[in-house]
């Protein structure tokens, strides 16, 4: 006899064995699955060690839900790991929405987004990422690092293609010792570079190394020969 892992398996096998040649492949596997698989508008939730994969994202989490025409909609809660393959951008967060037909998707909660091609790691409460543009908008809570950058704000654009970072509302930007403060922060990524709007502010530290002293017994004047009183010449003493 069959046991009910093995079943659901090959059960969810020969289902999308029936999909249009054209349409994206999608595997996914969990501890449980209900609703109808197909490529009709239904909806097919997985629950227990979730998993989900197309041809440009890789999903882990607690649950999944499938809906729309062909699966178009893809939602997840609980302990979600993935990776957008297509842009090597790898995520956690409490909960994800994407769109396989736009793709865009949306991130929430404790949200962890890493650009492994250009060491760009971010953290925020909202990340909406578009998948085709490649650009990342971060809400609330911004927290974003690269190189020696640091950077904070309340919301934040990350165009992956061109490494440039827009921060607005309270923004600011730490390199080393350095700290910069403005209403709006525009930096690039690979040279550098800031740009500051609305009420400036910063604190840039001098790295130039101060000119060693010299040791006191040089800068010391020579000591002036003391002063001798004059000798004064006696006159012969009366009786010689």
């Amino acid at each position: 006899m069959l046991n009910k892992k093995y079943l659901a398996a090959v059960l969810i096998s020969l289902v999308f064995a029936v999909l249009p040649l054209f349409a994206e492949k999608i595997i996914f596997s969990a501890n449980r699955m209900t609703g109808q698989a197909g490529n009709t508008n239904t909806t097919t939730s997985l629950s227990g060690n979730a998993y989900i994969k197309t041809e440009t994202m890789e999903i882990q989490a607690d649950d999944v839900e499938l809906s729309g025409d062909n699966y178009r909609y893809i939602k997840a809660t609980g302990h979600i790991n993935g990776k957008n393959l297509k842009t090597n951008m790898e995520f956690t967060c409490d909960s994800l929405e994407y769109d396989r037909t736009t793709k865009l998707a949306s991130l929430k909660g404790n949200v962890n987004l890493e650009d492994k091609d250009n060491d760009v790691k971010a953290k925020a409460q909202i990340i909406d990422y578009n998948q085709d543009t490649e650009i990342a908008i971060l809400q609330v809570q911004i927290n974003l690092t690269q190189k020696d950058n640091v950077c904070s704000g309340s919301y934040a654009v990350y165009y992956k293609k061109s490494q440039l970072l827009e921060i607005s509302g309270n923004a600011q930007v730490k390199q080393d010792d350095d700290v910069f403060r403005a209403q709006h922060i525009t930096l690039d990524m690979d040279t550098q570079d800031i740009t500051l709007g609305g009420n400036v502010k910063g604190t840039v530290t001098d790295t130039k190394q101060p000119e060693e002293e010299k040791p006191a017994a040089e800068e010391a004047e020579a000591p002036k020969p003391e002063e001798q009183p004059d000798e004064k010449e006696e006159g012969p003493k009366d009786g010689e």
